[in-house]
This record gives C-alpha cells, structure tokens and sequence, in this order.
C-alpha cells in the first residue's frame, strides 16, 4: 500500500492549497460494520500519519444518517469523511455539500471501470461524483432446498419465469410454507427486471414518475396474485416475526444480497446450516441490496487526508480482501480488482459447500446502472404505501397508481 509518485502530487498540491493540517484528528463518522473496517486500516494509517489520529465518530445505522442529514443541512458539524448507504447517496448528493470526486485534483473519472458500473452510477449525478464504493450487496434467491425438496419443487423453477417462481410457491403452500415473506418483495423484484443502464426505477431523466407504465402495473399484479394464492408470509423483512418464521422453516426463499448469508450463519438462523442455497433471481431479475460509499464534504478542511483514507479504504485492494475476510465485516469488496481472489472459487460451507461466491459475483456484473434520483425514497414510500391499499383494501391497481403518481408529483415539490 504505497502511495504512488502521483497520488504524492497530488497530496502536495492539496497541502499547497491549506488542506493539510498536521496534527490535527482527521473525523470520520461511519456506522456498523463500516467502522470495523476503519480500524483495519488504523496501523497502515498511523505509519503514514503518526502525527494525525483517526477520530471515529460511530453511530447505529439511523442515527448516522439523520446525523450527516442534519449537519448537511445545517453546513456545520460535519466530518471530514463520511459514510453513506445508498439509499442516502442521491439525496446527499443534491444537497450540493459533497466535494465532486470527478474534479481535479481527485479526478477519480479515472477509476470508473475499476467498479461495477451500477455501483459507480448510485454515486454520480450527471458528470459529478459524490462518492466511492467501498462494498456492494450483488443479490441472489436464497432459497431452502430441503423445503423445495420436500414440496417436489425442483430448484430451476425458481429462476424459470414469474409464472413458474408462483407455480413453486402453490406447492409449497400446500405443505404450509409460504414462498416468500411478503408479496411486496415480488413487486420490488419485477420492477427491476429489464431495466436497462441509464433507466430509473420510479422517474424517467427528465424526473417525470414513470409508476403508470405497464412495468408497475404487471409489479402490482404479481403481488396481488401472490397475495390471492396465499404465498406470502405477510412478514416485513427483518421484522421479530420475519426472522422466526426464517429459523422455523416457514418460509422457502427470500430475495437480498450477499451478505444475508452472514447473517443467516451468524445470528439469524445458525441452526439452519447446510440448508439454504442460493440461485438466480426469477426470469433474469438482477438487483443489489444494499452497498456502502464514502464521501467529502465540501465543508471538509482537510481534503487531502480525507482523500487519502478514502482510497485506502475504497482503492486498495489488501483493504478490500481484510474487510471480505473478516467474519465480523464480510463486505462484498466493491473494488472489482479485489474480487479475482481464490475465495471466490471456493465453496460456502453454511450454503451446503455451493459455490455461491462466483453466482454474486455474475450477479454483480450484470446488474444494470440504473439513474438514482434524490426523490426514489420518497416515490418507494409512497408505492409500497399504496400497494397495501390494493392487497388490504381491495383498491384498485389503476387507481393505486395514479394516486401514487399523482402524490409523488405534489410531495417532490416541496
């Protein structure tokens, strides 16, 4: 991990311009397991700065967030280098408060292909950067094989088609397991397939709500078939009841992204080892769940520190491969340089010795860049919201969706 004669240059050309401060605390807020990993990289980092300690502000996931939202707004009380999931990146990146990594002298354009392409698309707004991945969530169907088993389901019925993913879930219904924890998770799925880079998931590039085109209306109707047939557990994912239905063999398959597989090994359901496969998304449906960034905020004043973590943490492969390798962190290394490891080859005992490293890693690949717009939240909100409607109170889908457009059109003003 050495720093290479430009990215001194560029250091110094940064320190020229008053964004080095020797001695003073380089702040760093970041939330779990981020924060793991910046201890990782703390005894590389003190050899190159012993004169400059890492400050680690850590807070829960929520209160980070609502913390680095708050102070953005406020332009005060901000790090020097934040973490941010990415479901927070488009929307800190309108703000105008992150410093854009494209510009000199960071100019990480350069670095563009060394990302997958749709984790480089969730941190850019037009020809600005907002921020580098640091790990992704390539998704893939978990699924129980002993349940399918049981149920005489074969395992290529859940990845066939919609049709034939509904068609496993009546069989398993039958033996009293439900297919999948709530239709909603099918809706957000369909929604996502076939989309293709350059296109969003709720608004078009001129920020018009795409939720009346027949993509939404066909998401909604698989859900309510789901719903209809009994194939879903009524269950939020990661609710109390969601990861006891998990442990007691309740429910057959669950959408997310790789690292659930951890979770499931270590806290949600350990006792249910050897069990679980993984596979392709139904009808080649391809998605990521969760993934994490790191940025600058422009209020930063010290860039060039800032700079240099973040590319220890984002750029470096050894720090990549740490953060994969430690049981506690298990991120999926955003940088594509870091994923030609032997591990990738290698079986995962927990999902029966599969070698499920190599199917999240395609999965990366073919996932779309997709255009983030700082309003996705909000229109999701307002879509699962009336999805409910329709699968609770029986309201119409066409009626449902021009709701939702016509409530993500008034809320996205303000």
């Amino acid at each position: 991990m050495k720093l290479d004669r430009m990215l001194a240059t560029l250091l110094l050309g940064l320190a020229a311009a008053g964004g080095c401060r020797a001695g003073e605390a380089l702040v760093v807020a970041t939330y779990p397991n981020l924060d793991r990993v910046v201890r990782l990289v703390e005894p590389v980092w003190r050899q190159r700065h012993p004169d400059v300690p890492i400050k680690l502000v850590a807070r829960s996931y929520a209160d980070h967030h609502t913390a680095m939202t708050t102070a953005l707004a406020a332009g005060s009380g901000l790090p020097d280098l934040m973490a941010i999931e990415v479901s927070y990146v488009a929307r800190f990146a309108a703000s105008g408060a992150l410093t854009d990594l494209n510009a000199p002298p960071f100019s990480a354009e350069r670095w563009r292909d060394d990302y997958p392409r749709y984790a480089w698309a969730q941190a850019s707004s037009g020809k600005r950067l907002a921020a580098l991945p640091v790990d992704i969530g390539p998704g893939t169907l978990f699924y129980r094989q002993d349940l399918l088993a049981a149920a005489g389901v074969k395992d290529d019925a859940l990845s066939r088609s919609w049709e034939s993913y509904l068609d496993a879930g009546r069989k398993l219904k039958a033996r009293s397991v439900y297919l999948m924890a709530h239709a909603r998770d099918l809706k957000d799925l369909y929604l996502r397939a076939n989309l293709k880079d350059g296109e969003g998931v709720y608004f078009d590039g001129a920020g018009k709500p795409q939720v009346r085109s027949p993509r939404f209306e066909k998401a909604f109707e698989l859900a309510l078939t789901a719903r209809k047939a009994g194939l879903d557990a009524r269950l939020g994912a990661y609710s109390t009841a969601w990861g006891d239905a998990i442990r007691k063999g309740r429910i057959a398959t669950q959408a997310s992204g790789s690292w659930m597989a951890g979770h499931l090994e270590t806290w949600l359901a350990p006792q249910t080892r050897g069990l679980w496969r993984v596979t392709a998304m139904p009808a080649g449906a391809h998605a990521t769940w969760g993934g994490s960034f790191y940025a600058i905020p422009q209020a930063s004043k010290q860039k060039a520190l800032a700079w240099e973590l973040l590319q220890l943490l984002a750029h470096d492969r050894d720090t990549q491969l740490a953060a994969l390798k430690n049981k506690e962190v298990n991120a999926f290394p955003a940088l594509i340089a870091a994923q030609d490891d032997p591990l990738f080859a290698s079986p995962v005992e927990f999902l029966g010795g599969q070698r499920a490293w190599l199917l999240w890693r395609a999965s990366a690949n073919a996932v779309p860049a997709l255009a983030a717009n700082r309003n996705d939240a909000l229109a999701e909100e307002i879509v699962n919201n009336e999805l409910d409607a329709v699968l609770l109170q029986g309201k119409s889908i066409a009626t449902a969706l021009a709701d939702a457009e016509r409530q993500i059109v008034r809320r996205a003003r303000r």
